[in-house]
């Protein structure tokens, strides 16, 4: 469940279901919570992440036959099939519009140095990657000359 090779619960990953199923008159009314340990790679610096995600559920699952059933598209309602209702569906979509699309190890993450790739969070505040247009490049050793001498 959700985008491989971002973030996603991992396979034969578990998921915990604490529902309530309530019988009305239109049928069978699901709701609760999933919760499911999910895992990834950070957006920005690539670094593997591990979080978690609960997400509420309330779902109606239309009695073959009903009003609601007549009445609604297809995919519009859930419906009680031979007497069964399939939960994973609901429980997918749940869990992966939860999700992050960009997830993210840490809020403030700066991601990678673009000339060499190393962690902004590793390198320091000093890193730098300092390049001199080649025709530029006889006046800066011309100044660095003078600056060194008066020294």
């Amino acid at each position: 469940m959700g985008l491989l090779g971002v973030i996603a619960v991992p396979e034969g990953g578990e998921v915990e279901l604490d529902l309530l199923t309530e019988s009305v008159v239109e049928g069978v009314l699901v709701s609760g919570t999933a919760f499911a340990k999910v895992e990834g790679e950070c957006a920005r610096c690539l670094e593997p992440i591990a979080d978690e995600v609960e997400v509420r559920i309330t779902e109606l699952y239309a009695w073959p036959d009903s009003t609601t059933d007549e009445t609604t598209e297809e995919d519009e309602v859930s419906r009680i099939e031979n007497d069964l209702i399939d939960l994973e569906p609901v429980v997918r979509d749940a869990i992966v519009l939860a999700l992050p699309q960009a997830p993210l190890c840490e809020p403030d993450c700066k991601g990678l140095c673009s000339e060499c790739g190393g962690r902004w969070a590793e390198l320091g505040p000093d890193h730098g990657h300092e390049t001199i247009d080649p025709r530029w490049a006889a006046l800066q050793e011309r100044f660095s000359d003078d600056n060194n001498e008066e020294k």
